[in-house]
């Protein structure tokens, strides 16, 4: 499977910038989500890659091949970029069974393809699948019904999804009614033997004219496979489907319509119609955002495994920041046609780039304290937090806070320069969406007031510190008092808010333990990965951790 490059990619209408300027690069067999709120540009960057959105300028490639570029007037068509494209609405044929649904896109496939002896291919695997003929009989012996009858359909699904077999074959293999055999080995042993007489045959026949059969059934012709410009065959576009069923296992809904389907089975439905063609990438908008919550969660499980047993990229678009943390190898936070940041869940979690990033991903969300305070020879920060707290906060790698700011000063003049730049190119629209710096909340009992105010004049003395709700612990000799003003008890732990002056903090407490309301309570702030913001830019600094002195 190809990976996917973007470079320097903008969608604009007008002077609103969906996308801007964006550089991604997604690697081979990755599951990549682009996350983000409503309207961010999150399904604009998939349908730009999928070629259904074109863009204003900018390069894209998958693989090898460029797919477009504005500068050299490469615009690839989306049906030749070999690329499966799952909607929010699965978009099912509603008077087509579950099986033409899925064949629908494989009959209309036109291209330079191997020529395959599909006949010698399905003769070599039953002489394969009768080398365990006691197999073969249990498992259409495990289809009878009550009455002791045979439910063939049953039966053949079964030999299908067990030998990876299209339905002709299937119905070949059951012909030879060995479960109703007094001595099944011998007459597999027989039939084993017509089968092999007869692919010599067909080998035979290929030699006569030069050609040859290799592992993969194709013809050949001077050791190199024969190709032509065809369709796919009824036999072909049978083991593709029957393929692809066994994995989302739908094969026993083959003969049903889609309106007598669940939500998830259409779903599974709608991925296997994705797969069928094998395209090079997969791409999903919002797929499960039509499923009740238990079945997203089942799905969810359904997609990992589906990306592990494919081996396809997955590229995802989503808002819910709980299904990109738990399906993703790399998320990439978008906010304003902006990429914000790309990394590892686990990583954006507790390194978030920005103030937006740590807002956004993390449920509940993290607790924003504002701080003043200066860095000691030691390298400590001595702050002053909450109104008026004495604290210090210990960063976990090196930081000299001076140099950082003269180095987000010198960047900031950089982008200054970039712009008046960019303004003095005649073709260069200006972005009507401006980009400012993320507003955060600090939660109070009185109400939540926006912290940034246009006349509040900030120093380089200004930070925000970023505290998840687990870090905050209650014990009985924490350093701050505090009062339960909120708890949600959920079974193995409790979301408590927790009154410190005039502010709220969130804290997520593990353990079956029921908190009063109004009671009084000691906190501790724990862990390594407090962050440590620049007020000014919203940008990260460092991470470490605090003591309240």
């Amino acid at each position: 499977m190809p990976d996917i490059k973007l470079t320097n990619v903008s969608k604009r209408w007008g002077k609103f910038y969906a996308v801007d300027n964006l550089s991604l690069d997604i690697e081979d067999n990755s599951f990549v989500t682009l996350l983000g709120p409503s309207g961010c540009g999150k399904t604009t960057i998939l349908r730009m890659i999928a070629g259904l959105e074109t863009p204003t300028s900018g390069r894209i490639a998958i693989g090898s091949k460029v797919v477009f570029d504005s500068e050299q007037g490469i615009n690839v068509p989306p049906n030749k970029r070999k690329v499966g494209f799952l909607f929010q609405n699965y978009a099912l044929w509603p008077n087509m069974t579950v099986y033409e649904n899925i064949a629908f896109g494989l009959s209309n496939i036109r291209e330079e393809l191997p020529s395959f002896d599909l006949l010698y291919k399905s003769t070599i695997k039953l002489i394969e699948i009768l080398k365990n003929v006691r197999e073969v009989v249990k498992h259409i012996e495990e289809c009878r019904d009550k009455n002791n009858k045979i439910d063939i359909d049953k039966a053949l699904l079964r030999l299908i999804d067990a030998y990876s077999i299209s339905v002709s074959t299937a119905k070949t293999l059951f012909s030879y009614n060995l479960h109703d055999a007094r001595d099944a080995q011998a007459v597999a042993k027989q039939i084993s033997e017509d089968l092999a007489k007869k692919s010599d045959e067909i080998r035979a026949g290929y030699r006569s004219k030069g050609q040859e059969l290799n592992e993969e059934c194709a013809v050949t012709e001077h050791g190199k496979a024969i190709k032509t410009v065809r369709n796919l065959s009824k036999e072909e576009v049978d083991l593709t489907v029957r393929r692809v069923a066994k994995v989302v296992k739908i094969g026993m809904f083959m003969d049903r319509y889609p309106a007598e389907l669940s939500g998830g089975q259409q779903q599974r439905v709608a991925i296997a119609r994705t797969l069928a063609p094998e395209p090079a990438v997969l791409f999903m908008d919002e797929p499960l955002s039509n499923l009740d919550a238990k079945l997203r969660m089942e799905m969810r499980y359904e997609l990992q495994r589906l990306h592990v047993e494919t081996g396809s990229t997955f590229v995802y678009v989503t808002h819910d920041q709980m299904e990109a943390m738990t399906l993703s190898t790399k998320i990439c936070l978008i906010n304003n046609g902006t990429l914000q940041q790309c990394a590892a869940p686990l990583e954006i979690y507790n390194k978030p780039d920005n103030l937006f990033v740590a807002d956004f991903v993390g449920n509940p969300s993290v607790n924003f304290i504002e701080a003043k305070g200066e860095q000691q020879e030691d390298g400590t920060v001595s702050i002053s937090i909450l109104d008026g707290i004495n604290a210090t906060f210990r960063p976990s790698a090196a930081v000299n806070l001076k140099n950082w700011f003269e180095q987000r000063n010198a960047a900031e003049d950089e982008d200054i320069k970039a712009r008046q730049q960019s303004l003095q190119n005649k073709k260069y629209v200006e972005k009507g969406n401006k980009d400012e710096i993320f507003k955060y909340n600090i939660p109070k009992v009185d109400n939540y007031e926006f912290s940034i105010k246009e006349e509040k004049v900030i120093t380089d003395g200004d930070f925000v510190i970023a505290i998840r709700p687990e870090c905050i612990n209650i014990t009985t000799n924490g350093a701050m008092e505090g009062i339960v003003y909120g708890a949600m008890p959920t079974g193995m732990e409790s979301t408590v808010k927790i009154r410190v002056g005039d502010f709220l903090l969130t804290g997520v407490i593990f353990g079956s333990v029921l908190y009063q309301i109004g009671a009084r309570v000691r906190i501790d702030i724990t862990g390594n990965n407090i962050a440590l913001y620049d007020q000014k830019s919203g940008k990260y600094i460092v991470s470490g951790s605090i003591q309240i002195r």
